[in-house]
């Protein structure tokens, strides 16, 4: 396509607007490969623009002769592998129906995209990447995006080749089903309404799953025993309430509620195998749902076997009418 190839060519960043659609990390990796073609196919379901970004640092190497000193690696024969790579990745997607294009950026990756993060739609990238002149686009610079950026993430393990492969046995397995995860926090409830979107947009059902933690020793000062079954019923209460809330806002789509007892990260990660996305909130609480969110959502992205979207809390108006349909899940 003519805008990749234009914005290869030593294109900085001040020329290119900022993004607004889709942003996908490439690094030339097999995850970063997995990323884009999810990342297209996303873009043309959203019907908005894809950037293709890659970032790279110049490095400086310390002198260990007698002449003391410091040298550095010709910057315009980095920017120009890096341009290659772009080239590369947006050849993978040649008929793509939206607008895409590719940008080369010098700096530090993750400063790079969460920069970038503040325009987009969503930010897309491989669970792991490889080392090398782009300074790691992926790798640790994916496990510091979800809980900065200011845009939804969606990190695509490289187990999701497979799936991705149109025609595949895996892919043939993938349910048209987005599951979310919820522990009663607000960040749960806005998870919620933004996963609820994404079933409608690609036309699946959504399913809303709340584990709770069986009982362990930590509770053993607990001066009365947990009324296991009491408490089920109140947690369930409340997750009706929820059901009714969301079915007032989205009345058309198919709504499913799960109550487990177990892992949190066990179940997402079980769900990961089939759904064809499982979304969470970057930061939970405690309480009877097991921490829900934060160091599960890490858990859930380390171990997934599909796509994993991260939500940023943030104000919705319509989380305003919750407390009308019902208790509101408490810890």
């Amino acid at each position: 396509m003519s805008s990749s190839e234009e914005s290869t060519q030593g294109t900085t960043p001040e020329q290119v607007p900022s993004p607004t659609g889709i942003v996908v990390g490439i690094d030339g990796s097999e995850q970063s490969d997995c990323a884009l073609i999810w990342a297209a196919r996303e873009a043309e379901s959203r019907k908005v623009p894809l950037h293709l970004v890659t970032a790279y640092t110049v490095p400086i190497f310390a002198a260990s002769g007698l002449d003391g000193g410091y040298a550095t690696v010709d910057d315009d024969v980095i920017r120009q592998g890096a341009e290659a790579v772009l080239r590369e990745a947006a050849a993978k997607v040649p008929n793509i129906s939206v607008p895409m294009d590719a940008r080369v950026e010098n700096g530090d990756a993750a400063g790079v995209l969460l920069e970038l993060s503040e325009t987009a739609e969503l930010l897309v990238f491989g669970s792991r990447g490889r080392g090398g002149f782009m300074g790691r686009l992926l790798g640790s610079v994916s496990t510091a995006l979800p809980a900065h950026a200011k845009c939804p993430t969606v990190t695509i393990p490289r187990s999701c080749a497979a799936r991705l492969a149109e025609g595949s046995e895996q892919a043939a397995k993938v349910e048209k089903v987005v599951v979310v995860g919820v522990d009663g926090s607000d960040q749960a409830r806005y998870a919620v309404l933004v996963a609820a979107e994404q079933a409608e947009r690609s036309g699946s059902s959504l399913r809303i799953v709340c584990a709770v933690q069986p009982y362990t020793g930590t509770l053993a000062w607990m001066p009365a025993p947990v009324d296991r079954e009491a408490l089920f019923a109140e947690i369930q209460t409340q997750l009706d309430a929820g059901e009714k809330w969301l079915r007032s806002h989205f009345p058309k789509l198919p709504i499913e509620v799960q109550l487990l007892e177990g892992s949190a990260v066990d179940a997402l990660v079980k769900a990961t195998e089939t759904a064809e996305l499982v979304v969470m909130g970057t930061r939970g609480r405690g309480g009877f749902a097991g921490m829900m969110l934060g160091s599960t959502t890490d858990g859930v992205r380390h171990h997934a076997k599909g796509p994993i979207m991260v939500v940023r809390d943030r104000e919705d108006p319509r989380q305003g009418d919750r407390s009308a349909f019902g208790p509101l899940l408490q810890a």
